[in-house]
C-alpha cells in the first residue's frame, strides 16, 4: 500500500515544473521577439519540458524520502532512549567542535567557506556514533550486571541461565523436561525469538502457522502452570540474524542454550557457547539394548533389503528386523543381533526369535556330531 504523500509529492513535482517552464518562456519572450505561433509552440514545449523534469525529479525525491523513513523506522525508532539522548548530546559536542574551527576555516582561500560545513557534518556525525557507542555499552553493562549477580556464575555452585531457541519451543518436549525438574535455573526466552514465534504464527502456510502456534502453547504453559522461572529478555542486537543474535545473548548471561537444531550446535560448539541438546538428551536416555536380549516387537512395514521387516519401539528407536517381511502387522518376538548408534539416533537389528532357536539349535547338533 502506497503511502498517502507519495501521490501529493508526484503531483506537487509536476505542477512546478509547469510553472516553471511557464516563467521560463515568460522569460525567454521578454527576451526574443517571436510571433504568435512561436509563442504558443515555445510556451508547450517548455511546459511540456518543465512538467517532464518536475515529474521525474518528484519521483527521484519520492524514493529518497522512502528510503529515509525505512531507516527512521528501521534505526531512529527502535533505538532506546539512552542512544537517542547520548547521540543528541555527542552531535551537538561535534558541532561546537566545528564551530571553533570556523574562523582558522574561513581564512583558507577559495574553499573557505565551504569547509566549516563539511566538517560540521562530519564532526556531528562522528559524535552521534561515539554518544550512542557509549549508551550501548552502558547499556550492555548495566544489563549484564544485574543478571550476573541475580543467576550466578558458571563453577560456583549456582544455576545458570538456559536460553531458548525456536526450534526447542516449537518441538515441546522441553516443557515435559522442566516438569519433571531435572533442568534448574531460569529459563530465559529471547525477545526477538518471541517475535520469530509470532511470525511463523502468522504465515500463510498452514504447517508453519500451526508449528508457530504450538510454539506459543508451549511458552504459555511453561510460564504458567510450570513452577519454573521464566525471564523475556528484551536485549536485541540489530543487523544481525536471529542464531547469531541467540548466541551472543548466551555468552553476555554467561548461560546455555538449549535447543535441538543440529546446525545451531554446531556453531554454538565453534563459538564456545554450551548448548544443551534436546535429541542428544533423548538418544541418552533410551533404554540399552545389547545382542542376545530378546523383545516383542510389532512389524509394521517393509524394510530396504530383501525380506526385511520394520518395527519401532516406543521411543521411536527403528527395529529392523530380517526376515520380517512376512510377518508385517503381526506382533512376534526377535532376537537383537546388533546395534548401530548413528548422529541421527539408534538402530537395533534383530531377527526373529524361531529363526534363533532354530539355528542355534543347528549349531548345537553340529557340535554334538563326532
Amino acid at each position: 500500500m502506497k503511502a498517502p504523500w507519495r501521490g501529493g509529492l508526484t503531483l506537487a513535482g509536476l505542477v512546478i515544473g509547469l510553472l516553471l517552464g511557464y516563467y521560463l518562456f515568460k522569460a525567454l519572450g521578454s527576451a526574443v521577439h517571436l510571433d504568435i505561433y512561436q509563442e504558443i509552440g515555445a510556451a508547450l514545449l517548455l511546459g511540456a519540458l518543465g512538467g517532464f523534469v518536475g515529474f521525474f525529479s518528484a519521483t527521484g525525491l519520492q524514493r529518497g524520502v522512502a528510503r529515509l523513513n525505512t531507516f527512521m523506522e528501521g534505526r531512529v525508532l527502535r533505538a532506546s532512549a539512552n542512544e537517542l539522548l547520548f547521540g543528541g548530546v555527542g552531535m551537538l559536542l561535534g558541532f561546537f567542535a566545528a564551530f571553533l574551527l570556523t574562523t582558522p576555516l574561513n581564512a583558507i582561500p577559495v574553499v573557505g567557506n565551504i569547509l566549516p560545513i563539511v566538517f560540521a557534518v562530519f564532526f556531528g556525525y562522528v559524535g552521534a556514533y561515539i554518544g550512542v557507542g557509549v549508551a550501548r555499552k552502558r547499556e550492555s553493562r548495566d544489563t549484564e550486571a544485574p543478571a550476573r549477580s541475580r543467576l550466578g556464575r558458571p563453577g560456583h555452585g549456582k544455576s545458570v541461565p538456559k536460553v531458548l531457541d525456536t526450534s526447542v519451543i516449537i518441538d515441546g518436549r522441553i516443557a515435559d523436561i522442566l516438569e519433571t525438574g531435572f533442568i534448574e535455573g531460569p529459563i530465559v526466552v529471547p525477545q526477538f525469538v518471541l517475535d520469530e514465534l509470532r511470525h511463523i504464527a502468522d504465515s500463510a502456510d498452514v504447517l508453519k502457522r500451526n508449528r508457530g502456534r504450538r510454539g506459543l502453547d508451549v511458552l504459555n504453559h511453561i510460564q504458567k502452570e510450570l513452577q519454573v522461572p521464566v525471564q523475556i529478555s528484551d536485549k536485541d542486537y540489530p543487523n544481525m540474524e536471529v542464531d547469531s543474535k541467540l548466541l551472543r545473548l548466551t555468552k553476555q548471561l554467561e548461560g546455555k542454550v538449549l535447543t535441538n537444531d543440529f546446525n545451531l550446535n554446531k556453531v554454538a560448539v565453534l563459538q564456545q557457547v554450551p548448548v544443551l541438546n534436546i535429541n542428544e538428551l533423548a538418544n541418552a536416555v533410551k533404554p540399552v539394548v545389547l545382542p542376545g536380549e530378546e523383545m516383542v516387537v510389532h512389524i509394521i512395514k517393509e524394510g530396504k533389503e530383501i525380506g526385511q521387516g520394520v518395527a519401532y519401539l516406543d521411543d521411536g528407536t527403528m527395529i529392523v528386523v530380517d526376515g520380517g517381511k512376512k510377518f508385517i502387522g503381526e506382533t512376534l518376538a526377535v532376537l537383537v543381533t546388533s546395534v548401530l548408534q548413528t548422529s541421527a539416533g539408534r538402530m537395533i537389528f534383530a531377527k526373529p526369535k524361531s529363526l534363533g532357536d532354530r539355528q542355534e539349535q543347528n549349531g548345537n547338533r553340529l557340535q554334538a556330531q563326532p
